[in-house]
């Protein structure tokens, strides 16, 4: 299981340099992975354009770019520049979005999720390779082609939890990317769904994505974590995957306590058959120095 960190809005409003430090720490660490969330704030393909030069050898990575509000024309083109720009470096994790904000922030439609994506996907992945689409379907109209010099098609993960999205995750992608989903599900379903689903092809790279802190104050952080997400836990994508582990909120998948308690953690996830973890330290400086400071000796 490769170990990877998370940066951008999921950790807290920072600066872009503080961003920058903390990519080149997480490099200098060894940690096998960065990845840029994408929230409301920082534009995780223009973050990682920017400061991918500052964490060289390290893999870069959006966890995950929101697809409905960008055509895939457009989309490849941010990607490949990516590429362009960070020496090929790139994994592109996109997702439906969260329904509820694609409906009422875009006024964007959200009715057949799976089949959208499985459509965009037919189309993104020509163009990441340079060749040309000529795509008139359902939900969908793309005719174009994108070409960069020295930009490699970069792996596609998908932000999947669902069966139907899982499903298509395995047929068409390279993997998938979750967010607050405990072992048990990780385990019991993400795992051998698209497992199942990528018979045939290269196995799937399944990454957790889980928020973490390293603290003597347990149930203070696991309650703050709780009211800051608490939104979160009322959200259909997520409350599906709450209920599976069945657990009551976001702050019950949290990875908190002290070094040796966030070591038997990290050591439960590995047993879950995920090939990937990345964690996003949440707190304030303090917590988030000694999280990351105890997760680099963890990667050693």
């Amino acid at each position: 299981m490769r170990i990877g960190m998370m940066f951008g809005d999921v950790r807290g409003s920072s600066p872009l340099p503080v961003i920058a430090g903390q990519l080149r720490a997480a490099a200098d660490a060894g940690f096998a992975s960065a990845w840029v969330s994408q929230g409301l704030g920082w534009d995780a393909l223009t973050t990682l354009t920017a400061l991918g030069a500052t964490a060289p050898g390290i893999e870069l990575g959006t966890a995950v770019v929101p697809f409905p509000q960008r055509h895939p024309l457009v989309l490849a083109s941010q990607a490949l520049t990516v590429q362009a720009a960070t020496g090929n470096r790139l994994t592109l994790g996109i997702g439906a979005g969260i329904s509820r904000m694609v409906e009422s922030m875009y006024g964007l439609p959200t009715d057949r999720p799976a089949r959208r994506l499985r459509e965009y996907l037919q189309v993104l992945r020509p163009l990441l390779r340079g060749e040309p689409v000529d795509h008139r379907g359902e939900t969908l109209t793309a005719a174009g082609a994108i070409g960069l010099p020295g930009a490699e098609a970069p792996p596609v993960l998908i932000a999947a939890l669902g069966p139907a999205m899982l499903r298509v995750a395995g047929e068409l992608a390279d993997g998938t990317i979750t967010w607050m989903t405990g072992p048990k599900t990780l385990a019991e379903h993400v795992v051998p769904s698209i497992t199942k689903a990528a018979a045939g092809r290269p196995a799937p790279r399944i990454v957790a994505g889980l928020a973490v802190c390293v603290t003597a104050e347990e149930d203070v952080v696991r309650s703050r974590f709780a009211t800051e997400f608490a939104l979160a836990g009322q959200v259909a994508e997520y409350r599906a995957m709450l209920d599976r582990e069945g657990v009551a909120g976001p702050a019950d998948v949290l990875i908190v306590g002290d070094e040796g308690t966030v070591a038997k953690s990290i050591e439960q996830l590995r047993d879950t058959g995920i090939t990937d973890l990345i964690l996003a330290p949440i707190g304030d400086a303090a917590e988030q120095q000694r999280t990351t400071g105890f997760l680099s000796t963890v990667v050693r």
